[in-house]
């Protein structure tokens, strides 16, 4: 337990505030059964949680205070326990029901929890929302066989989500077949790489999607995969692969996320504590939890 200084206010204490008009709610989705690859990533939630008190509220690169974001922590739905089939139903259930102002922040679990999350703010209007993930996979499996983490983006598409209104930044080699790249292209998905982020620096390769995004939809969604990390700082994640994002990267990513004005949800997704090492994926989904909330801060600017 940190020693407590009125003067060094943490993260955990921030999010338990219990605010009731807040700018933020964040809610945590605790499932993984429908993970690909066998994973207890519904564990997660309440691990970042208890990783937040070993960060500070102020970030001191940008001058943000993030008490100056009020939040509220509605907790863990009950989701832990479903099946890959009932999971989707329950959660776009739960979510339809969520306030319309407050942007939401969800902590998965695993990337299935992606596709009812969208469908349920879209209120069943998917030509409306942008959907930006920050993923080292393009997410468009065949459905067949269920909804599962690694067809989100192919389930939203056959649902009515234009494929032109999303963008995938962090894509990179060997993490997607030639097929789901096909797919991808004839759906008019635009691919962000990993090289591309190296040369014109995640922050900007972000905030560019998102405007563009912005000119074609009335809100965004982002989808923020922890695999986009490269995975000698993700050993929590399954699907991590060498040539993926730096913490700062990806930290860059999510502040630039969080600093966009249209988009209203975003999803923290795919870590697995079980196989974490010394909880370096866990501290990275801290950070990245808090680095979308210090770009919150700058919305009013």
């Amino acid at each position: 337990m940190p020693i407590t200084d009125p003067l060094w206010p943490r993260a955990d204490a921030w999010l338990a505030s219990g605010a009731s008009d807040p700018d933020l709610v964040v809610i945590g989705v605790p499932s993984s059964s429908a993970s690909v690859s066998p994973s207890e990533a519904w564990r997660c939630p309440a691990v970042v949680r208890s990783a937040l008190e070993r960060f500070a509220v102020f970030d001191g690169e940008h001058g943000n205070d993030l008490r100056l974001v009020v939040v509220s922590d509605l907790g863990d739905w009950p989701v832990d326990g479903l099946d890959l089939h009932a999971m989707p139903v329950e959660v776009e259930r739960l979510a339809s029901r969520l306030p319309g102002r407050p942007v939401k922040a969800f902590l998965g679990g695993d990337n299935a929890i992606t596709w009812p999350l969208v469908k349920a703010l879209a209120g069943g209007d998917l030509a409306r929302v942008g959907v930006l993930t920050i993923d080292a996979h393009h997410d468009v499996r065949s459905t067949d066989g269920g909804p599962t983490n690694g067809s989100p983006v192919r389930g939203l598409i056959d649902d009515g989500l234009p494929g032109g209104q999303v963008i995938q930044v962090g894509i990179h080699s060997f993490a997607n077949s030639a097929e789901y790249r096909a797919y991808c292209d004839d759906h008019g998905i635009e691919i962000v790489t990993m090289s591309t982020v190296d040369e014109v620096g995640a922050e900007w390769a972000v905030a560019s999607a998102l405007n563009d995004l912005a000119r074609r939809c009335d809100w965004i969604y982002v989808d923020v995969d922890l695999d986009a990390l490269d995975s000698a700082f993700a050993p929590g994640c399954p699907g991590a692969r060498p040539g993926g994002m730096t913490p700062r990267q990806l930290a860059a990513a999510c502040h630039a996320a969080g600093a966009h004005k249209k988009v209203r949800a975003v999803d923290f997704v795919e870590v697995d504590p079980t196989r974490d090492r010394d909880g370096i994926t866990v501290m990275n989904t801290a950070n990245a939890f808090l680095s979308f909330v210090s770009g919150m801060t700058e919305r009013g600017r």
